[in-house]
């Protein structure tokens, strides 16, 4: 043998095949969070028809959305808590296994109340699955954290702009049944949260030792008062950034077709590349953070949008595209880094605090909606983005947040 040859050693290959089972892990995980937001998306596709069908009001539609945000929102933190206290590792393929029943169930439901225990069904699938499937990501980050998130987040941003897309070639013009060919989508992601969960079980973490090799591993040594005012002003941050992204989702294609005369078709291509700018930020936050830290991420992505922002309402229909383009991408790299941010500052609560943002990304961006809305009614569209501008100013609040350890 050579004196230059490479000595491969036993402990390098099984470090290889560990790095290569645990990219497995995250990329399943990224395809269940598509899945599983696609197929969230769907109930909004649904209204139209349902509105028809069943003589539905306003107030009833409203209430469909509350039925699936309260479970989709409100029982994450829950979920997050009690499997910090006792994680359960195959609550995955049961939540995504509760989804398949909602969509199952919303397909041939032949009475309003149906429709709603249906509603909630999917939410409850929602609720288990981000905090667990964000704590697994974590397990397999290798010490990448922003990295696992953001291939996590990747993958509920792609869901979220393909569904609308699906739900108009689909379920729109096929109507109410066809809502059972997305359970397929549901059966798949049951079938890769088993792996999953294998894979879960035999994890360190079930043999007690997680929470122990969590704290140090964060280096956090804040007092519980400074760590709250923390958690405030993160949760103020990602209500700037959820209602601004919320006016562009929601209210998007209404003010392309009411500003520059679009027709519905040209318009939701505008909302695509959008919705796809903002798949892309998701992806780019984690690993910037990993280089540089979270918190410039987070100062970054909300305040660095503002400018594009206030320009906006001013912008011809090119620019108009650019701009949102870019805000897409700027916003979107803050959530991956908040998360990552907050589980540094409550290390041992990974569970607690992937639900409690998830949940309060779903339901900010539902209130910025609704609330949004009645503005539109009063001031017109263009005013609410001039006006919606302004709430990324509150990206300044990022100067309070502490540094909560050495990375």
């Amino acid at each position: 043998m050579s004196e230059n040859a490479t000595t491969v050693t036993p402990g390098q290959v099984r470090g290889a095949a560990s790095g290569t089972a645990t990219f497995a892990i995250l990329a399943s995980l990224s395809t269940c969070h598509l899945l599983n937001d696609m197929n969230q998306s769907l109930l909004s596709a649904l209204y139209p028809i349902l509105k028809e069908s069943y003589q539905l009001d306003f107030g009833q539609i409203g209430l469909i959305t509350l039925a699936f945000q309260l479970t989709a929102s409100m029982l994450q933190p829950v979920v997050g808590m009690v499997t910090d206290r006792h994680p359960q590792p195959f609550s995955l393929p049961v939540a995504m296994g509760s989804s398949l029943i909602g969509l199952l169930l919303l397909s041939v439901a032949s009475s309003y109340a149906v429709i709603l225990f249906a509603a909630a069904l999917v939410g409850v699938g929602s609720s288990v699955f981000h905090p667990e499937a964000s704590r697994v990501a974590r397990m397999a980050s290798g010490g990448r954290y922003g990295f696992a998130q953001s291939l996590f987040q990747v993958g509920g941003a792609t869901g979220s702009a393909i569904g609308p897309l699906l739900a108009a070639f689909i379920v729109v013009p096929r109507g109410q049944p066809s809502i059972a060919w997305f359970s397929l989508a549901a059966l798949l992601a049951i079938l890769l949260l088993t792996n999953v969960s294998f894979w879960y079980s035999r994890h360190p973490t079930m043999a007690g030792q997680g929470a122990r090799r969590e704290a140090p591993r964060a280096h956090a040594s804040l007092s519980r008062t400074r760590v709250t005012l923390a958690i405030a002003v993160l949760v103020v941050l990602l209500f700037s950034k959820n209602v601004y992204t919320a006016s562009l989702s929601s209210y998007y294609t209404f003010y392309l077709i009411q500003k520059f005369h679009l027709s519905v078709q040209s318009a939701q291509i505008y909302l695509f590349i959008f919705l796809g700018a903002l798949a892309a930020g998701t992806f780019a936050g984690g690993p910037i953070g990993d280089r540089f830290g979270a918190k410039p991420v987070i100062w970054f992505s909300i305040l660095g949008a503002f400018p594009f922002a206030l320009m906006l309402p001013y912008a011809n229909l090119f620019w108009t595209a650019v701009l949102t383009v870019i805000i897409g991408l700027v916003l979107a790299s803050a959530f991956s880094a908040i998360l990552v941010y907050a589980q540094e500052l409550l290390p041992g609560r990974v569970g607690l605090v992937a639900g409690m943002f998830f949940g309060f990304s779903f339901g900010l961006g539902a209130l910025g909606a609704a609330a949004l809305g009645q503005l539109a009614d009063l001031v017109g569209m263009e005013k609410v983005y001039y006006y919606c501008s302004f709430l990324l100013m509150l990206g300044l609040f990022a100067a309070f947040l502490p540094n909560p350890g050495r990375r």
